[in-house]
C-alpha cells in the first residue's frame, strides 16, 4: 500500500517538488489507466502541497473541457476553450500562474474562496488533451517554482498513463 510522505513545512519548494515527483512516480508505476492515475495524482497533490482548496483535472471532450478526478469542493463540469484560466491554458498551450483570480478576465469562480490558480496543460503529440488545475484560497500562492514543479508532475503522469493521441 502506498502512503504519502509529507515534508516538514520548513522544506524548500525545490525539495517539496522533488519529493512529490518521486512519490508520484512510485504511485503511478505499473498503472496505465489515465483516470485512475489522475485520481491518485490529484489526491497526492492535495495531500502534500500546502494551502490548496482544489486540485484536479479537466479533460478535452470534443471542443470543451470536462471535469475529471479532483479533490476539493464540487466544481464546474464543462469549460469552453478560451474561457477562464483552464480554457485560456488550452488555447495558449501553456501553463498559467494567476496571482489574483479576481484580476483575470473571464475567471470562472467554481469556489468563491479561491484567490489564486495554477493551470498546466496536458500536451500529447502537440495536442492538449486536458489540464491540471490547482486553486488556493491565498493570493499569490503559486509562482514559477510551482509552475515548473507541476509541469514535471504532469510529465510523470503523461509518461505513466495510456492516453488518446
Amino acid at each position: 500500500m502506498f502512503e504519502a510522505k509529507p515534508l516538514p513545512s520548513s522544506a524548500s519548494k525545490r525539495d517539496l517538488y522533488a519529493s512529490l515527483a518521486q512519490q508520484l512516480a512510485a504511485l503511478l508505476e505499473g498503472e496505465p489507466d489515465a483516470i485512475a492515475n489522475a485520481a491518485n495524482m490529484s489526491a497526492l497533490i492535495y495531500q502534500i502541497l500546502p494551502d490548496l482548496n482544489w486540485a484536479g483535472f479537466y479533460f478535452m471532450r470534443g471542443s470543451e473541457l470536462v471535469l475529471g478526478p479532483f479533490q476539493g469542493k464540487t466544481a464546474c463540469v464543462r469549460i469552453a476553450v478560451g474561457r477562464g484560466v483552464c480554457g485560456a491554458a488550452v488555447e495558449r498551450k501553456a501553463s498559467i500562474v494567476v496571482p489574483d483570480v479576481h484580476a483575470f478576465p473571464g475567471h470562472i469562480a467554481c469556489d468563491s474562496a479561491s484567490r489564486s490558480e495554477l493551470v498546466v496543460p496536458l500536451i500529447k503529440d502537440g495536442r492538449v488533451i486536458g489540464v491540471l488545475d490547482l486553486d488556493s484560497p491565498h493570493p499569490d500562492r503559486f509562482d514559477e517554482e510551482d509552475r515548473e514543479g507541476c509541469e514535471q508532475l504532469v510529465q510523470i503522469y503523461l509518461e505513466a498513463s495510456e492516453l488518446p493521441a
